[in-house]
C-alpha cells in the first residue's frame, strides 16, 4: 500500500492506495483503548467459511488482551488444525479489527489445547447451526 500526502492552503489530505490499486482514505487510528467487549463484538463479523457462523459463537475465540496501544491480541483455534482457511479468518479478523479503526493492529496466537470441540458452541451459535440444518 502506498500513501500519498496532498497539501493545499486549507487543509493536508492523506489518501492510501492498495496493493489492488483501490484508493481511499485510510481509517482513522484509534483514539483511544477499545473494551474487550466492543474486540469480541467486532469478532462476530468473523464467518467460520466452512460453517457459515461467526467465530465468536463457535467457540473458537479463547481470549482477547488489548495492548496499551491498542493492538488486539487474539488466542484462537479452528475446528480442525488441518483448516486451510486461517488466510481467510486472519484477513476477516484484520478487516473487522484494523481496517475499521478499532484496533491499530491484530495478532492472532492460534492455539490448539484445549482442543475445540462442539461443548465450546454459544447457544447462539447452535441456533444458527440448527437454522442451517445442522444437529447439534
Amino acid at each position: 500500500m502506498t500513501t500519498d500526502t496532498v497539501t493545499t492552503d486549507t487543509a493536508t489530505t492523506e489518501t492510501a492506495t492498495t496493493d489492488t490499486g483501490v484508493t481511499g482514505t485510510p481509517p482513522a487510528p484509534a483514539t483511544s483503548l477499545p473494551a474487550i467487549e466492543d474486540v469480541e463484538e467486532a469478532m462476530r463479523d468473523v464467518v467460520d467459511p466452512e460453517l457459515g457462523i461467526n467465530v465468536v459463537d463457535l467457540g473458537l475465540v479463547y481470549g482477547i488482551e488489548v495492548t496499551d496501544d491498542a493492538v488486539a491480541k487474539i488466542d484462537m483455534t479452528l475446528t480442525s488444525a488441518a483448516c486451510p482457511l486461517t488466510d481467510v479468518i486472519e484477513d476477516q479478523s484484520r478487516g473487522a479489527l484494523v481496517s475499521s479503526g478499532l484496533c491499530t493492529e491484530l495478532e492472532i496466537n492460534w492455539v490448539w489445547l484445549p482442543p475445540w470441540g462442539p461443548d465450546k458452541i454459544t447457544d447462539d451459535g447452535r441456533e444458527q447451526l440448527r437454522a442451517l440444518g445442522f444437529t447439534v
